[in-house]
């Protein structure tokens, strides 16, 4: 593979690898390292990347095992301090930041469920894409996509009455 077969075919997922990557780590600047050591590797196995017929899919499995990889590094009693935080901070913001909370319950599911509501909701994928990208059985994505969709909306729902408890008083 030359290096402009490598930029045309490679190289062009690397801002739908970002926004992936940033799904799972939270950090801009932790996907972007990511996306980059990905790189890296992909340009050094370039001869191996033609026998991947869909090299997405390749690429973002690769981008979820990577950061499973470095979630798995650090530190869990900071990361359940760090969302305890998050949550009571959630409670705390304005009605209008809705868009901000929705991203902040979709955050708290579990990662099967947010994986799935982020490739299907936002990246718009279909549901046999999604389920070649993480190995699941259709029915599988399906069940998850429902369940963090109802948890979303429930959350929604407590929020909404929390506020409107709010504004009565």
């Amino acid at each position: 593979m030359t290096q402009e077969t490598f930029k045309d075919t490679v190289f062009i997922l690397k801002n739908e690898m970002y926004r992936f990557a940033k799904r799972f780590v939270m950090s801009s600047d932790e996907a972007e390292d990511v996306v980059q050591d990905l790189m890296i590797k992909f340009w050094q196995k370039k001869e191996e990347l033609a026998q991947f017929g869909n090299l997405k899919s390749y690429a973002l499995k690769a981008v979820r095992n990577e950061c499973l990889n470095r979630l798995k590094h650090h530190d869990v009693r900071q990361g359940f301090a760090d969302l305890q935080l998050h949550r009571s901070e959630l409670y705390s913001m304005e009605v209008n930041n809705l868009k901000e909370h929705i991203i902040g319950f979709i955050n708290q599911l579990p990662e099967k469920q947010k994986m799935v509501i982020h490739l299907k909701d936002v990246e718009e994928y279909e549901v046999s894409e999604i389920s070649e990208m993480l190995e699941m059985e259709e029915n599988a994505v399906r069940v998850n996509l429902m369940r963090a969709r109802q948890k979303v909306k429930e959350q929604i729902s407590q929020l909404m009455n929390y506020e409107q408890r709010q504004i009565s008083r």
